[in-house]
């Protein structure tokens, strides 16, 4: 069972959660340095387990459309702020803490689809959550790999690649956002 919901949870994300690839992907592009990504990366792993968890239990309900849009929302925010701020502020944990709560929400939602096993429920959810925590460290390792080991220290790189592809992912959430309060 703890392998079964460790695909799902990683599959959720890879290749299925573009929503969840753009979001980390901006979270990377804020400072590519890779342990400035892995504390960002881990203060939204935090706060996603903490709300997967209570909607899992039923502590928590909410309007999954709302949610739905302010996901969208929060990739917008985090990747148009990585055009004008590129220095790690409290602030920025702070706003991504906030957004890995709602994130937990849209990831409890999806997991409620598939069902949780009451009988193996813990051990479910915890191979859900670690194949999305799997899902995310591939995420920033590529992009660390791709983009960061390579470009970094270039004088262009935050001009030629961290504002064009801030900006092309900002598009994307903002026509979500858009998308999904209209429907």
């Amino acid at each position: 069972m703890f392998w079964n919901y460790l695909y799902i949870g990683f599959k959720h994300v890879v290749p299925l959660g573009l929503d969840h690839i753009l979001f980390i992907i901006s979270l990377f592009f804020f400072n590519s340095k890779l342990k400035t990504a892995v504390i960002q990366c881990t203060i939204f792993t935090l706060a996603h387990s903490f709300t997967l968890a209570l909607v899992s239990l039923n502590y928590i309900t909410f309007n999954p459309k709302i949610i739905e849009v302010l996901i969208a929302v929060s990739i917008f925010i985090v990747s148009f702020e990585n055009v004008f701020q590129p220095t790690m502020r409290l602030w920025r944990l702070i706003i991504i803490f906030v957004f890995g709560l709602l994130h937990g929400m849209g990831f409890a939602n999806a997991l409620k689809e598939v069902g949780l096993p009451k009988n193996e429920f813990v051990i479910s959810l915890l191979g859900f959550n670690l194949g999305v925590e799997f899902a995310q460290i591939l995420l920033i390792l590529l992009c660390f790999l791709i983009f960061g080991q390579l470009f970094q220290r270039k004088d262009w790189y935050h001009s030629k690649m961290v504002i064009p592809i801030s900006i092309f992912i900002s598009t994307i959430a903002l026509f979500w956002s858009i998308q999904r309060i209209l429907n």
